[in-house]
């Protein structure tokens, strides 16, 4: 898998110092190539009789068989069989052929100074497929701030003036990719008073969302009482546009992080607490537990793990010991009900970005897992953001410069299924 791409400087044709060098002494694979029964893009001697063989080309297929084969085409082929000639274009702009292709990490969203911004992946510094200054928005909203990016969608607090000079603020939750997105409602439950998200006091709002069930999406506001323990849970569907609310199941003295951090994996939201311990509950409100997280005693005792996430439909925690010789920890949930972690992987992080020591004040951090490969992503929180493959030890330098090299972002696999809400 090539990673590469960008916005600011990170699309340099050359080749940094620790772009594709081998850890541990492993090898990597060779790539495998295979040529797509496409039709040939060699040069013809007019543009008109180019049109005439992909025309002809294409109609030599029966039109389902054509559908069939390009919904197995991964969307960045599809976007590079687009560019052969029009009937390409057209072909490959097929609503049927976009919503089923398979889809993988495409890049990452994160916060700039000013706006939001995104990362690429797409080899070779091609444009991304989507447009992070979310213009779709910007014509009802005058300030767009990202909260959270859950798989392929992004739940957002964008502000807009009212008619009598002041302004109000919705949580909104929208699919780039297609350009969708709806308003959500104030929290309405039997017997309380509406309140709209924005102005709830502390609230914490958890996106919820996979791929392989884009008829819906789910947000999770935990309800706090006295010294911040959750008491209940708020969660909207849009299936059903509406609030519901449950008790805690947790147990007592549970207090959730009081970060945005959240996983959404298998149905299940994944939330760390205060006490070193991921908290879960499935979108219906029925399954919950509480689940110690792994830690290294070494670094220190009982200490949490930096972050967690998601690959290949399992829950996974990290940890850096930047205190000490910036070793990195990889643990992978095997079993909910027991609560069994594995130790996946270790590695010399300063080894991945080409040192040989820490320097004072320097501090490492991963900030993703690729969804569907072994392969995660790091940053030195200063000045570079690397890919490490736990499979063959294969390190590519993604980015060598700008906010995003600092400090990573939210990864993204877009989604081109129906919207599940009427939305706009």
């Amino acid at each position: 898998m090539q990673l590469g791409g960008g916005e600011e400087s990170c699309k340099d044709p050359g080749n940094p110092p620790a772009t594709g060098h081998q850890v541990r002494g492993r090898a990597a694979p060779s790539p495998s190539h295979s040529s797509p029964p496409f039709p040939s893009t060699e040069p013809s001697s007019s543009a008109e009789h180019e049109d005439e063989q992909q025309q002809q080309a294409t109609a030599s297929l029966p039109e389902d068989a054509l559908v069939e084969i390009l919904s197995r085409v991964p969307y960045r082929s599809l976007r590079r069989f687009s560019c052969v000639s029009k009937p390409w274009l057209a072909l490959c702009s097929d609503p049927k052929i976009r919503r089923r292709c398979p889809q993988t990490l495409s890049g990452f969203f994160y916060s700039g100074l000013r706006d939001i911004k995104f990362h690429n992946l797409l080899a070779g510094g091609a444009p991304p497929m989507l447009d992070p200054s979310m213009p779709f928005l910007r014509d009802s909203y005058m300030l767009v701030i990202l909260v959270q990016c859950c798989n392929s969608l992004l739940l957002c607090q964008c502000m807009k003036w009212t008619p009598g000079g002041g302004s109000t603020i919705d949580y909104v939750v929208c699919n780039p990719a297609t350009e969708k997105w709806d308003v959500i409602p104030p929290i309405a439950l039997p017997g309380r008073e509406e309140r709209p998200l924005a102005y709830v006091e502390m609230t914490i709002v958890y996106l919820g969302f996979d791929a392989a069930v884009p008829s819906r999406f789910v947000l999770f506001v935990p309800q706090s009482g006295h010294c911040d323990e959750t008491t209940e849970v708020a969660i909207y569907s849009s299936q059903t546009g509406r609030w519901t609310s449950v008790q805690n199941e947790w147990g007592d003295q549970t207090i959730l992080h009081p970060s945005r951090e959240c996983v959404f994996v298998n149905g299940t939201m994944h939330i760390t607490t205060l006490y070193s311990s991921v908290a879960t509950v499935d979108a219906e409100g029925k399954v919950w537990r509480n689940i110690k997280l792994p830690y290294v005693k070494s670094i220190h005792p009982f200490a949490a793990p930096d972050s967690t996430g998601h690959s290949q439909g399992r829950f996974y925690a990290w940890q850096i010991d930047n205190d000490g010789d910036c070793q990195l920890y990889v643990w992978v949930l095997e079993d909910y009900d027991r609560g069994k972690w594995t130790l996946k992987h270790t590695v010399d992080v300063l080894e991945l970005f080409g040192r040989h020591h820490r320097k004072d004040g320097e501090s490492y951090n991963m900030f993703a897992i690729h969804p569907e490969l072994n392969l995660i992503f790091l940053a030195d929180g200063k000045e570079m953001a690397v890919s490490y493959d736990m499979d063959d030890c294969k390190v590519n330098v993604i980015c060598t410069s700008g906010e995003f090299a600092r400090f990573g972002g939210l990864p993204y696999t877009p989604c081109f299924a129906e919207w599940p809400s009427d939305g706009h």
